[in-house]
């Protein structure tokens, strides 16, 4: 069962207080600061550079970090080592010796733990079960796939039971499909064993589809940390939006501000009216852009049913995707074709370049970027 704090939520079993890193002049970590919940999913997400790995490695405590707090379980970690934390990571590389068995290489933590010969065979067996290896483990390590690697590195880190598993884009190196099957059973893993995981990656598929919640990162900082779906319905700036997903912009005019609502001209779309809230920043009249997914542009196929809100563009182009189809169409009025996709329903057919199509949008799905 998880500890919960006095508001019901789960506490926080990973503190980070203003940490920062520096190699020389270089400014790895600008003032990191954010509290991982125990036994929640928790992604670092960003593209390279960005210092998510280097803050991964912080919290192992591979790398010093220059000023600020760790806190572990409520203790703060200056000065502690890494097998003195009560952490595991697991290597992109899965770091699988493959000159020895799966048991063990699962094993190997235990090699000078105070454990009886029987019981150590146990906690192999256990761990070999919890990632679906029961039946594997005297088969030699060189042996695996890719698939099967990967889990006996989870293993490997779970036998020691650590509070908070740490995982360096450990789906990095599979194929597509091998990728997404191994996502599901790590999101499965991780509700079984209910312990902490963070994980490291640049795949912001990935990352939505793992994570209780996700902090993107940019030039060694948090921009935004929240839950997946308000990261991708409510980006806090344009950086985000065009970082996580797919997201069209168009050009705006604020043309009215208040407390509640924003007057916009958009191109394309015309005069609209926005909550407050669906301006990250502070909405002022003048230059702007506004963003919406490609979901949120309906084609109307059926053209005889009237919406409020419709637009005409024309085809410019069209990727078929098998489940979906993506068009890039240009509407009346804008500099840049959009991007709309379409799901593929039986009948429907696949439009062609070159036609003109009617689409429906909501305001409620556009955000607006000063």
């Amino acid at each position: 069962m998880r500890d919960t704090s006095d508001t019901g939520r789960p506490q926080a079993i990973v503190t980070l207080q203003d940490v920062e890193k520096y190699y020389g002049e270089y400014h790895a970590l600008r003032g990191i600061s954010a509290e991982i919940r125990q036994g929640e999913f928790f992604s670092l997400l960003g593209p390279s550079g960005c210092g998510k790995t280097t803050l991964l490695r912080a919290i192992a405590g591979f790398e010093d970090i220059s000023s600020g707090t760790i806190r572990l379980d409520g203790r703060d970690m200056e000065g502690v080592a890494p097998n003195r934390r009560p952490t595991n990571l697991v290597f992109q590389s899965y770091a699988i010796f493959p000159h020895l068995t799966v048991s063990q290489n699962v094993g190997f933590g235990l090699r000078k733990a105070k454990m009886s010969p029987e019981d150590k065979r146990r906690a192999v067996g256990e761990a070999l079960e919890m990632v679906g290896l029961g039946d594997f483990g005297a088969r030699a390590a060189h042996a695996l796939s890719g698939g099967q690697r990967q889990r006996v590195a989870l293993a490997r880190a779970l036998i020691l039971k650590p509070r908070v598993l740490l995982l360096d884009e450990p789906l990095s190196a599979l194929d597509k499909k091998m990728r997404q099957v191994m996502q599901v059973e790590l999101i499965k893993l991780q509700r079984e064993v209910g312990i902490t995981f963070i994980l490291v990656t640049h795949d912001q598929e990935e990352a939505l589809v793992m994570s209780d919640r996700i902090a993107v990162m940019f030039e060694g900082g948090i921009a935004q940390l929240d839950d997946p779906e308000t990261l991708y319905r409510r980006p806090a700036s344009r950086r985000v939006a065009e970082f996580i997903g797919m997201m069209n912009f168009l050009p705006a005019q604020v043309t009215g501000t208040g407390p509640e609502r924003i007057e916009a001209e958009v191109a394309g779309l015309g005069r609209v009216t926005l909550d407050a809230g669906q301006c990250p920043g502070e909405a002022r009249p003048g230059a702007a852009a506004v963003g919406l997914r490609p979901e949120s542009l309906t084609i109307l196929f059926d053209s005889g049913v009237a919406h409020d809100r419709e637009v005409r563009g024309t085809v410019a182009e069209v990727t078929y995707y098998g489940d979906m189809t993506y068009y890039d169409i240009a509407l009346d009025g804008a500099p840049d074709t959009v991007s709309v996709s379409a799901r593929n329903m039986p009948g429907r057919r696949v439009l062609e370049r070159g036609e003109t199509t009617a689409l429906a949008w909501d305001p409620r799905a556009l955000s607006l970027f000063c």
